[in-house]
């Protein structure tokens, strides 16, 4: 089906934990990226498909852009930016609330440094964006339309967007607008299918999800999760295993907790939405295994997809 269809590649950049992936989720209908208020959950661009008529939108969720110190970082912000390449339209997405508050916390003053740099990229690279201004639903109007004019003088907005992307306020404002300027061409993908990730990797970010829930406070950033063996059983039900990767043999201990109840915890709750993005019934087996720099392993990078050369 191509007459009459259009098709638009969708960039959706913003600072760490300003609802980029809670806002692809809203567009797409569907979990497709996943969410946790630990900074920097995003690892690689993850790309979601949201219908609006004849309008077919790729959303491109990227990692949040923030100053990068170590090699995953880095290369997670150089992913961030190469989403922009090949976009037909970049949505920048901010906390508007953390932009405004008077007493601004120390993850507020990182967020506005943050916004800052992308704001500067946007004007060096001559690219207009549109401007998501997220979780609104808490804020004065005032502090919101102070907001919104000093980020439009920028000079570097299109549009402006008041949305709140866990509520849905305002989303579907912002989509019929990205479809109503979509090109005309065929669609990429087919219209049912949510996400262009492999099941098995989608799998493997439902885990680390669920991991860092479960152990936000107790374990740091260097963990991940890889999927090692996916079998379709004649049943149509699937087997799969995978490696909860931590960096240190106490991480490890806490990862599996007494008697091996916190990954049972883990995993039972991973199944579950797993199973559910299958629509088939999930038999998932985890593995806990300390890898001290498996963040600086090529092989990591290239199983998420990065580039790892600086």
């Amino acid at each position: 089906m191509t007459e009459g269809t259009r098709c638009a590649i969708v960039a959706v950049i913003g600072a760490p934990n300003a609802g980029k992936s809670t806002l692809v989720n809203r567009l797409v209908g569907e979990k497709v990226a996943i969410v946790t208020h630990k900074v920097q959950t995003t690892r690689f661009p993850l790309r979601g498909v949201a219908m609006r008529g004849q309008a077919q939108l790729v959303l491109v969720d990227t990692p949040g852009v923030f100053a990068p110190k170590r090699r995953l970082d880095r290369a997670m912000v150089r992913a961030a930016w190469g989403a922009l390449e090949d976009a037909d339209a970049v949505v920048h997405v901010v906390d508007a609330a953390g932009q405004a508050r008077a007493a601004p916390t120390p993850a507020d003053k990182r967020a506005r440094e943050d916004v800052a740099t992308i704001v500067g990229r946007l004007k060096d690279g001559n690219v207009n964006a549109i401007l998501a201004l997220n979780k609104i639903d808490a804020m004065p109007r005032d502090a919101l339309l102070a907001v919104t004019k000093t980020l439009f003088d920028e000079g570097v907005y299109s549009d402006v967007f008041m949305i709140s992307a866990e509520k849905g306020d305002g989303v579907d404002d912002l989509a019929n607008a990205l479809a109503a300027r979509a090109p005309g061409g065929p669609w990429l993908f087919p219209e049912d299918q949510a996400a262009d990730a492999p099941a098995r990797v989608r799998a493997a970010e439902i885990t680390r999800e669920k991991l860092m829930l479960r152990l936000h406070d107790e374990l740091p950033y260097e963990t991940t999760v890889e999927t090692e063996a996916w079998e379709q059983r004649k049943d149509g039900s699937v087997r799969i295993e995978q490696t909860i990767y931590v960096a240190r043999e106490s991480q490890r201990k806490i990862a599996i907790g007494d008697g091996g109840q916190t990954v049972k915890a883990i995993g039972q709750a991973a199944r579950a939405d797993i199973a559910a993005m299958l629509g088939a019934p999930a038999h998932l087996f985890l593995h806990v295994k300390v890898r001290e720099n498996w963040s600086d392993e090529r092989a990591r990078f290239d199983a998420m997809g990065l580039d790892f050369d600086d």
